[in-house]
Parts: C-alpha cells; sequence; structure tokens
C-alpha cells in the first residue's frame, strides 16, 4: 500500500491532496495543517468526491509515508516581492516540520519557498539523504518558459527552466534548435520573473498551475518513473561544478528520490546565470 502524505492543507497543498485522490496516486492520503478546522474541512470536501481512498490525519503517520510533500508556511502574496523574501517567516514552519517528520525515510517534496533553500535545510535537518530531497518549482517555471517561446515564435521547446525558483532562475535556449540572441533571451528571462504575479494579484496565489505539477512529480516518483527527465531542485555534489545547495537541474526520479542528474553542456550565458544563481542561493543557506 502506498501512502503519500501533505503538510499544508491551504490553497496549494489542499489541490494537491484532492488530485492525489482524483488521480488515484496512493491508497492512503495523510493531510496534516497547523489550522485543524481547515484540515478537518480538507477531509470531509474530499471525502464527498467518494474517492476510494484512505484519509488520515495523524502526524505521527507522516514519518511512514512513502512521499511527503511539504506545503506549509507563508504563500507568496502581492505584497512579497519575490520568494526569497519569504525565507525568514517560514523559518520556523521548517523547524516545526523537522520535529513532525523525524525518523521519516520516505521521498520529501520541497514546495514552500524559498523552495531551494527549504529543500537544503530541510535534508540538513532531518539527516535524509540529499537524493531523497527533492524540490519542486521547474516543472511550473518550464511550462510558463514553454508558453512565453510560443508566444514569441521563438520554437516549441522543449522548455526548460533550470536554476533557482525564483528571480535567478535559468532558461536553458541552447537545446531549443535554433539560435536565440543575448538580448532577447534576457527579455524572455524578464518576462519569466514576472508570469506568476498576474495570478497572485488577480486570485490572490496560484493553485491549479503549481498543484497539477506537483501532482505529476509525486506520481513520477511513487510510479519510479525513471525514464523521464524533469526539471527539480537537486542538492548537489560535484555536478555542474557545485555543491552544498539546492538547485534547479534536469534529473530522473524514481521511488528513492533523484536518482540521477542529467549533466547537459549548457552554453556561455547558461553557465554563467547557472553559477550566479548558486551563488544566491548559497547566500541564503548562509542567512538561514
Amino acid at each position: 500500500m502506498s501512502s503519500l502524505a501533505v503538510i499544508g492543507t491551504g490553497r496549494v497543498g489542499g489541490e494537491v491532496a484532492f488530485l492525489a485522490a482524483a488521480l488515484g496516486l496512493a491508497d492512503e492520503l495523510i493531510l496534516c495543517d497547523a489550522v485543524k478546522p481547515l484540515e478537518r474541512a480538507q477531509v470531509l470536501d474530499i471525502s464527498h468526491a467518494a474517492y476510494d481512498i484512505v484519509i488520515e490525519t495523524d502526524p505521527a503517520l507522516l514519518r511512514d509515508a512513502d512521499v511527503c510533500i511539504f506545503t506549509a508556511g507563508r504563500p507568496r502574496t502581492p505584497d512579497v516581492k519575490t520568494r526569497a523574501d519569504l525565507l525568514t517567516v517560514n523559518l520556523p514552519v521548517i523547524d516545526d516540520c523537522c520535529r513532525a517528520l523525524k525518523g521519516f525515510g520516505g521521498v520529501l517534496i520541497t514546495v514552500t519557498n524559498p523552495m531551494d533553500v527549504n529543500n537544503y535545510l530541510f535534508s540538513r535537518c532531518l539527516d535524509l539523504e540529499p537524493s531523497r530531497c527533492v524540490g519542486f518549482g521547474g516543472q511550473l517555471d518550464s511550462a510558463r518558459f514553454a508558453l512565453r517561446l510560443a508566444k514569441e515564435g521563438i520554437a516549441d521547446g522543449p522548455a526548460f527552466i533550470l536554476g533557482e525558483h525564483g528571480e535567478h532562475q535559468v532558461p536553458v535556449f541552447s537545446r531549443l534548435g535554433t539560435g536565440v540572441p543575448v538580448e532577447r533571451r534576457e527579455a524572455v528571462l524578464a518576462s519569466l520573473r514576472g508570469a506568476s504575479m498576474e495570478v497572485i494579484k488577480g486570485k490572490g496565489g496560484t493553485a491549479f498551475g503549481p498543484a497539477a505539477h506537483i501532482a505529476r512529480l509525486a506520481g513520477a516518483v511513487l510510479d519510479d518513473r525513471r525514464d523521464e527527465v524533469v526539471p527539480c531542485s537537486c542538492i548537489v555534489d560535484g555536478e555542474y561544478g557545485l555543491s552544498g545547495l539546492s538547485i534547479g537541474l534536469p534529473a530522473r526520479v524514481g521511488r528513492e528520490g533523484i536518482v540521477e542528474i542529467v549533466e547537459w553542456d549548457l552554453d556561455e550565458w547558461e553557465t554563467a546565470k547557472l553559477n550566479e544563481a548558486a551563488g544566491f542561493i548559497k547566500k541564503l543557506c548562509r542567512d538561514a
């Protein structure tokens, strides 16, 4: 029997829990939220959909889950300029969840921002194998990149975003099969940095896009889908010349988490941007 836990059942976490039930990703769903009336409401709402899934809320069950999705904490709102600005406010939530997850041996998918930093911190505080900490954000950023490429008439893909899930994201143009000058690259990158803000201002926060991609990522782990390359935040140990941080890279995922970090030949612009992103994330890690 497979089990999927979701810590934080608000806008994104609640949608992920619903999709997990609707898509049959696991046999058991474990929901946990600090706001118990919300937690209870989400359990009831999903139960009323009449899917064949067991729903539990006992925090003691978290450590035995096959996959745990961490979405708790303060989300990005119109008054939060960047995801990195959430570092201080969400650190106490990380500490609380580390205590709740003590002894966890499954795969942790980190969603809460700043995601790359939090993913790295979880590995340290839980003494969890780095490969079992998978940071979410690259799939969503890549989907937005694909839409921008189509709008610009540049190419149809494959569209991949590496680097930080934030201001220092790195669009990979070198794999598109067509040359894109630096000036146009920078213009596309600038548009991507604000891609989510229209949604946030219009409805208070993103939900459908993140939840759909999180569900796909969880499904890839639970189904041991190793043949697919997905952009996700990985804790590196020499890959791309980087170490001591978690950063968005192309990877294969399975039941053990990150089973392979795929090393691509990036061009000079992309390599410089990736190194800038790494430096920024490392500084945030030191601040934490």
